[in-house]
């Protein structure tokens, strides 16, 4: 509730918000333009003192756990790029997109990559190209950045600056953001005479099932990645979904009606199903729920945090879910662990996650031993009671500590 309650205070002054975010972090820095359509800003350098102190103070305050990472021993220069992109479920229409390149300020030329993917927001410009409204991408900045890696996030297609409509779980073009996103910061960087060592996945909530899609895109691409990892993941949005619906429990967080929300506005747009939210939603909520999709102004009161309150009695009938055209978008189109993975891959999940249950944080593990003998390239890994935040603060350490020895 708490976060549903700090959208809904940020959206009240979206617009005001997001033009000062932007007149802030430009910092003045004129847009370089680089090959293939894509350019960049600068827009900040945040110095090994402030990466620190997002460790030590910024990051407890706001996933509720000590961050056990060793200290940051650089600076990072920040620039947000723009590049050109297209999306999958409308014929491939081009769009043009925004993320965030990190390059270590140590006066080396060769870095490892992180490619960062962020997890649920719901303030527009609470996404990587603005780091300083997102606390998830200031502590990859802080663990990864300042221990000399470099750090990309892409801002999803309808986030940041994007004119379109957001895509909530929309599998083909959540991983064509970042697969474009790491296209143009190659071509940042060459600008900049730096050049990326080795390639690394890693992303927290909505971001982990965005890590294990662009896994899979990349590997059928070929397209080398050292190893990926993910906190929170929920590879498979129907089993989320079905769950919160046929098996609820007694810790499920409230918030989890506006993942129903945004990803039944997101697909009507996307997949083209002309009033699938409103077949979903009661009429009761359909106003409230469309203002939140669309970042307008909402009273917090007309947002339910009752699941029976916000969709129609006939989605908790299991059969008729699964038929539905939302039932049967989230079976085809969520799921991010049904092919042979091959890259090394590590899920860490929450044993006090409210969001993702622990069976669903082991899915892909589990999927992939299932194969036969059994594919090991997965292994899931607990972080112990963690909540839904205190699982991804506590495991970013931990996948720097593995990819580190790759």
């Amino acid at each position: 509730m708490a976060a549903l309650v700090r959208w809904l205070m940020i959206v009240a002054l979206a617009s005001f918000a997001m033009a000062n975010a932007v007149s802030a972090q430009t910092g003045g820095g004129a847009k370089v333009a680089v090959p293939s359509g894509v350019s960049y800003e600068r827009i900040d350098h945040w110095d090994a003192a402030r990466l620190n102190s997002i460790l030590s103070d910024d990051a407890p305050a706001f996933f509720g756990v000590h961050v056990a990472s060793a200290p940051a021993q650089n600076g990072v220069t920040l620039y947000r790029v723009t590049y050109p992109s297209v999306i999958p479920e409308r014929g491939n229409r081009p769009t043009v997109a925004t993320g965030l390149l990190a390059v270590p300020d140590t006066g080396g030329t060769v870095f490892p990559t992180l490619s960062y993917q962020h997890g649920t927001v719901y303030g527009k410009d609470e996404v990587p190209s603005f780091p300083d409204k997102s606390a998830e991408t200031r502590l990859a900045l802080a663990v990864f950045g300042g221990q000399g890696y470099i750090v990309i996030g892409a801002d999803y297609f309808g986030m940041g600056p994007s004119s379109e409509p957001e895509g909530y779980v929309v599998k083909a073009s959540q991983s064509q953001a970042p697969f474009d996103m790491l296209l143009a910061s190659r071509a940042v960087l060459d600008h900049l005479g730096v050049s990326s060592a080795k390639l690394f996945l890693g992303g927290w909530s909505q971001g982990g099932f965005v890590t294990m899609a662009l896994l899979e895109k990349l590997e059928a691409s070929g397209v080398p990645v050292a190893a990926a990892a993910t906190a929170s993941a929920p590879v498979d949005g129907f089993a989320l979904i079905s769950g919160a619906l046929d098996f609820p429990r007694k810790t499920d967080a409230p918030w989890l009606t506006t993942i129903v929300i945004l990803s039944a506005f997101s697909f009507e747009n996307y997949y083209g199903v002309p009033g699938l939210a409103h077949s979903i939603i009661n009429d009761a909520a359909y106003e409230a729920s469309r203002k939140l999709y669309e970042r307008e102004a909402v009273a917090v009161a007309d947002i339910p945090t009752d699941l029976r309150k916000l969709v129609r009695p006939d989605y908790f009938d299991p059969q008729f879910f699964a038929a539905s055209a939302y039932g049967r978008l989230l079976a085809e189109k969520t799921h991010a662990y049904r092919w042979v993975v091959r890259t090394p891959v590590r899920n860490y999940y929450g044993e006090a996650d409210e969001a993702i249950p622990t069976d669903l944080g082991r899915l892909a593990m589990t999927y992939q031993h299932a194969i036969g003998a059994g594919n090991t390239a997965v292994e899931a890994i607990s972080t112990g009671q963690t909540s839904h935040r205190g699982t991804y603060a506590t495991a970013a350490p931990l996948w720097k500590a593995w990819f580190d020895g790759r």
